[in-house]
């Protein structure tokens, strides 16, 4: 494994790192772990790097892996860096070879996801988008859940991602926390919320249910003086098939932490899970008690408990690192496969890729559109 970005006082790339390390099937050898090469340089040296694989920009770093002979070079790279820059690192080493796993969202706009998708197709490398959430075991649950049926038809869904973290900065006695790279829309792109964390609720509720969004009503709000993007997003949400929804995100919901919880209406059972108290799924009928599903019990189906999923015995907790990990531990297998000159397994491999960052860009361009919007009802961008 190469790693872009993610280098010393980067939370998301120390993450990252943790969850590839942790089945012990991956090694970080590579990075360009800054633009600022010193930096890069230093940060290698906490990894216990050999500095010549260190690099000071990622260009370089993408050519001369490139130039190294097979089973030397990196097999895939892990991109870490800020939105801005997701596409060109991507397409830069897609073309030099290499597999890719990208930190989401996948780019900066919806042409620039369109363009790398059909950069990946014709390229035929791996790319997985860390759209974490999925990882969950008990999330894997609910997926498969609906897809047997076990919910019935979907009437309504109910997806929530709210924080409190901002809220001082609304009358202007907090640390400034929002005050960083994801409120410059050069840098984020056209959303700060909804596309930091809007689009993890997006993304949770087409995982499970399969269900694509056809019509979408949005308001986005900067409550915070100063802020040119929202802190805080609410849509309704038209589904193709007939669904209703309902998909809000804050980051200004004082006293709430990271509470994304989804829940899912069907004309059978109802399912609702949090991704605070990950280790269980709520499932709720209207003439019987409600039951409780807890990971790692072997009542739980193969979907989520299979493939290493699962790697403690029921009783003991996993969580966010764990789920970083299974998609990681799900992207390389399908990388290894490829290697091997194995075919997918039928029902293909579970991670999410570029067809989940395309959707995700369209989202945040549909939310942006119906708020800026005086008919407010905006048809949801092809995908």
């Amino acid at each position: 494994m190469g790693m872009v970005g993610g280098g010393r006082g980067a939370f998301i790339g120390n993450v990252h790192r943790m969850a590839a390390n942790l089945d012990g099937k991956i090694e970080l050898v590579a990075g360009c772990f800054s633009s600022n090469p010193e930096k890069s340089k230093l940060s290698g040296e906490d990894f216990f790097l050999d500095p010549n694989r260190v690099y000071s920009t990622y260009q370089e770093m993408a050519e001369k892996e490139a130039a190294l002979p097979e089973g030397e070079r990196i097999d895939f790279v892990s991109i870490v860096v800020q939105n801005h820059l997701h596409f060109d690192v991507a397409k830069t080493f897609i073309e030099a070879g290499f597999h890719v796993i990208c930190d989401k969202p996948v780019t900066q706009t919806l042409d620039q996801a369109h363009a790398l998708r059909d950069i990946i197709h014709n390229s035929g490398k791996i790319f997985c988008l860390t759209h974490n959430y999925t990882g969950y075991p008990m999330v894997k649950e609910a997926r498969r859940m609906v897809k047997d049926g076990e919910l019935g038809r979907i009437l309504k869904i109910v997806a929530e991602y709210p924080q409190g973290y901002a809220v001082g900065d609304v009358e202007g006695d907090g640390q400034g926390k929002i005050n960083n790279w994801r409120s410059d829309p050069n840098i984020a792109g056209i959303s700060n919320c909804m596309g930091d964390i809007g689009t993890h609720a997006h993304n949770l509720t087409r995982y499970i249910t399969g269900l694509e969004i056809d019509e979408i009503c949005s308001e986005l709000t900067a409550f915070i003086p100063g802020s040119s993007l929202d802190d805080d997003g609410n849509s309704l949400v038209r589904f193709k098939g007939g669904a209703k929804g309902i998909i809000y995100a804050s980051q200004i919901s004082n006293g709430d932490e990271n509470d994304l919880n989804i829940r899912i209406y069907g004309t059978k059972a109802s399912i609702e899970w949090h991704q605070e108290d990950p280790n269980e799924m709520i499932v709720k009928f209207a003439n019987a008690p409600r039951r409780i599903y807890r990971r790692g019990n072997d009542y739980i189906s193969e979907a989520a408990s299979g493939n290493g999923f699962t790697r403690t015995p029921f009783a003991h907790p996993e969580g966010f690192i764990e789920a970083f990990a299974n998609i990681y531990l799900a992207a390389t297998q399908a990388m290894a496969d490829q290697v091997d000159g194995k075919p997918a397994p039928e029902g293909g491999y579970d991670f999410p890729g570029i067809d989940d960052g395309v959707a995700g860009m369209a989202f945040i361009k549909a939310t942006v559109e119906s708020s800026a919007s005086s008919d407010k009802w905006v048809k949801f961008p092809i995908v």
